[in-house]
C-alpha cells in the first residue's frame, strides 16, 4: 500500500510567514502603494525587507547610462526611505541593481534568488489590457521569471496607511 505524505500547512502562529521579502520599486506612486503591504509581511521584527530598485542601463557610444534622467534622484529618495525604515526598527536593506540592456524584472528576479526571497511585493501601473500588451510591465515579466511568488498590487488596491498592530 502506498504511503501518503501530508503537506504541512503554513501557519504564522503569531510570527511572520515570510522571512525574506523583496519590495521591488521604481520610485513611482504605484510602487509606493505596495510598501505598507511589504511591511505588513515582515511585521514583528522577524522578517527582513529587501528594497530592490533595478536600473536599466542603455549602451551608448561612450559607455552606458541610465534609461531615466531622474535616476539619481530616485536612488537618493530610496536611500532616505530605507534609512527611515531602519530607524523605525525595520530590518531593511537597499539593493540598487543595474544591468546593461537587461530588463528590470530580470534584475529583480536575480536579486530575489541571491537573497533567498520568499515573496516579491510589487505595485502595478493599472494600464488597460491593450496598453499592458503594448507597454508590458515589470510585474507581468516577474510572473514569468521570478524564483518565488509575486504579490502584485493593482493601483486601485486598498492598502493600509500603516501596518496593522499585532495582537
Amino acid at each position: 500500500m502506498a504511503r501518503v505524505r501530508r503537506r504541512r500547512r503554513l501557519r504564522s502562529k503569531g510570527g511572520t510567514m515570510f522571512e525574506n521579502v523583496i519590495w521591488a520599486t521604481d520610485g513611482s506612486e504605484c510602487a509606493e502603494r505596495a510598501l505598507p503591504v511589504a511591511l505588513e509581511l515582515v511585521r514583528d521584527g522577524h522578517g527582513k525587507l529587501f528594497v530592490v530598485h533595478a536600473d536599466e542601463i542603455v549602451a551608448g557610444r561612450f559607455g552606458g547610462y541610465s534609461a531615466y534622467a531622474d535616476e539619481e534622484d530616485v536612488r537618493e529618495q530610496l536611500r532616505a526611505k530605507v534609512a527611515a525604515l531602519v530607524e523605525d526598527g525595520v530590518d531593511a536593506e537597499l539593493h540598487l541593481v543595474s544591468g546593461l540592456q537587461r530588463e528590470p524584472a530580470d534584475l529583480i528576479a536575480g536579486e530575489a534568488l541571491k537573497r533567498g526571497a520568499d515573496v516579491i511585493v510589487v505595485g502595478t501601473r493599472g494600464h488597460g489590457r491593450a496598453a499592458g500588451m503594448l507597454l508590458g510591465s515589470v510585474a507581468q515579466r516577474l510572473l514569468h521569471v521570478s524564483p518565488c511568488p509575486i504579490l502584485a498590487l493593482p493601483i486601485r488596491a486598498q492598502v493600509p496607511a500603516e501596518p496593522a498592530s499585532t495582537r
